[in-house]
This record gives structure tokens, C-alpha cells and sequence, in this order.
């Protein structure tokens, strides 16, 4: 998608792009709110976005430097027009009217810090974001990216609830990383185009928790299972080894903003009721004991239409799942507990 936005220029181009996403060939009039626009994957998800022609509206917001970011990307000669906003005075002009806030904001892991330290950082972060969109635009879909993503969903959950406007619909944990990876390290593997890959992972987006289902992959290759189990494990320790990878100096973000902007995509799709659009996410569901799981879900002009079944699973996955059970569990008390200090 971001790639023919990029090649094909031509207003020509952009129109033909424009007439492609939608039978009635009219696009629809969307604000994006990006919350946590300035930082590490805040600044390349809002390119990613300007270069989405679904966009009408993009709203930047962090607490500093947003003006430039606004600056730099509102140059872009795509649909969108850009707006930075700064600081806590400015919160309520960036959310009022948005269709879709996405929520990259925190801070990643520092020398020296914990993670109960991390935590409690992001996840005051996220009480507070949260807030203001029950103020200022209650009924937008929100995507939430800021880590651990297994109780912030449920913090905001909570938060909402409070409010008196809590839709279980309209909340996401964005887990399309996961899958990202899982595409991309399945291709290597079976040695097919990545393009043609899908599969679907689900659980959590930290760790144990994060599960693929190979199994339900496509194209199906017949790899071994020492190969699955070395890909599950890759797929679960993606994260550590980009950080690792530069050496303690960042953590995954150009890959996450895009995996955020992919996700994105499908819910305006979903908005702009594009029929059959499915991602995995990590949603409030009933499919296990658990309140909130990633799985695919089906998207629609209310967000969540359908949370799909989890289809049949490998002996392998079905032991991944149940062992994936109980740090999913104390993840998602955590973040409840939290929200209701």
C-alpha cells in the first residue's frame, strides 16, 4: 500500500489510488490522532499516515516538539492536512472530531530502570491519554501501541469505563507486529514470496504470549518441527532482538510504526465499511477464560464486527496456549488494578 503511494506521484496516480479503495468511489472524511507523534515511532508512523489517502485530518500530539514534526509532514504533497499540537493545554484540540487515535506514546526501557519502573511510566501515560479521548471524542476507535500493550489495553478499558463510555468494539491492542514478523520470518523459512504470506498469530504482544499459528499458515510449506519451534521463539523474542541489534541504543521502531500504520489502514477500511477486512488484534473477547485476547477479528464501521474463532490447532500450539494462559492473566489484573488505584 505505502509503497505505490510512494511510486506513483501523479495526481493521475493518486486519484486512480483514491477510486481503488472504494466501490462508491467517494472517500470519506477521517481524522487521525496520533498521541505520542515526536517520538521513536511516533515520527515514522505519522509519515506512514500522510502518505494514506484515507486520511483527510492528521492530528499530531506530544507533549513536546510536535510543531516540526507537523511542519516536516504537512510538506508532503498527499491528501491530509497536518496540525501539531503541544502540551496538556493543547490535548483537546488535537483529539475533538478524530475518527481514530492511535497511541504510540511512552518512553522505552533506560539503563538502570525496572520494569515495574517502565510500567508505571507508560502506563500513568496512558491513564491520562485515555481520559482526555472519553472527554474530547468518545466514540473514535482507539489503537493502543504503547507497551505492555497486555495491560494497557485493559488500563484504557477501565478508564472508559469510568467514564461512562467504554464500547468494547472501538479498543485495540496493536499486535499486527507480531504478525509482521511472523510473515516475514515464515517466507525465509519456506522460501515463498512474503507478499503472498499470512499468519495469523494471537495470545498477547509480549514474549510467552505471543503465539503464531504456523499451522494455519499460507502458503503451507512442510517445515519440520524443530523449524517451527526456532520460528515461534524468533517470533516471541523479536523485540529483544532489534534492541539488541542496536546495542541497547533503541528498540523496534520503523517496524512498528509500519505495523501501526498497517493497522490503522484496516480500521479506516472497516470505517469506510470495506467489506471483509480482517486483522489479528489484541481485543476484549470471550474466545478463551481470558477478558482480552489477540485473534483476528473482523472490522466494520463500528471497529470490532467479529471476533473470529482460533480454527484448529497443532498439538505444539494448543501446549503454547495454555502455557501462554496465566502471564496473559497477571498482565491484564495488573493493568486493571492499576487503572483503579
Amino acid at each position: 500500500m505505502f509503497t505505490s503511494m510512494i511510486v506513483r506521484s501523479s495526481s493521475s496516480a493518486k486519484q486512480s489510488l483514491l477510486r481503488r479503495s472504494f466501490s462508491s468511489g467517494s472517500v470519506p472524511e477521517r481524522k487521525v490522532a496520533i498521541l505520542g507523534a515526536a517520538g521513536g515511532i511516533g515520527q515514522p508512523l505519522a509519515l506512514l499516515m500522510k502518505l494514506n489517502p484515507l486520511v483527510s485530518s492528521l492530528s499530531l500530539y506530544d507533549i513536546a516538539n510536535t510543531p516540526g514534526v507537523a511542519a516536516d509532514v504537512g510538506h508532503i504533497n498527499t491528501r491530509s492536512e497536518v496540525v501539531g499540537y503541544m502540551g496538556d493545554d493543547n490535548l483537546a484540540k488535537a483529539l475533538e472530531g478524530a475518527d481514530l487515535v492511535i497511541i504510540p506514546a511512552g518512553v522505552p526501557r533506560k539503563p538502570g530502570m525496572t520494569r515495574d519502573d517502565l510500567f508505571n511510566i507508560n502506563a500513568g501515560i496512558v491513564k491520562n491519554l485515555c481520559s482526555a479521548i472519553a472527554k474530547y471524542c468518545p466514540h473514535a476507535l482507539v489503537s493502543m501501541i504503547s507497551n505492555p500493550v497486555n495491560s494497557t489495553v485493559p488500563i484504557a478499558a477501565e478508564i472508559f469505563k469510568k467514564a461512562g463510555m467504554y464500547d468494547e468494539k472501538k479498543l485495540f491492542g496493536v499486535t499486527t507486529l507480531d504478525v509482521v514478523r511472523a510473515k516475514t520470518f515464515y517466507a525465509g523459512k519456506a522460501n515463498v514470496p512474503v507478499a503472498e504470506v499470512n499468519v495469523p498469530v494471537i495470545g498477547g504482544h509480549a514474549g510467552v504470549t505471543i503465539l503464531p499459528l504456523f499451522s494455519q499458515a499460507t502458503p503451507q510449506a512442510n517445515l519440520s518441527g524443530d523449524v517451527l519451534t526456532a520460528l515461534t521463539k524468533r517470533t516471541q523474542d523479536g523485540g529483544t532482538e532489534v534492541v539488541e541489534a542496536k546495542a541497547g541504543k533503541g528498540s523496534a521502531t520503523l517496524s512498528m510504526a509500519y505495523a501501526g500504520a498497517l493497522f490503522a489502514d484496516a480500521c479506516l477500511k472497516g470505517l469506510n465499511e470495506v467489506p471483509d477486512v480482517v486483522e489479528c488484534s489484541y481485543v476484549q473477547s470471550t474466545i478463551t477464560e481470558l477478558p482480552f485476547f489477540a485473534s483476528k477479528v473482523r472490522l466494520g464501521k463500528n471497529g470490532v464486527e467479529e471476533v473470529l474463532d482460533l480454527g484448529p490447532l497443532s498439538d505444539f500450539e494448543k501446549e503454547g496456549l495454555e502455557a501462554l494462559k496465566p502471564e496473559l492473566k497477571s498482565s491484564i489484573e495488573k493493568g486493571v488494578k492499576f487503572a483503579n488505584q
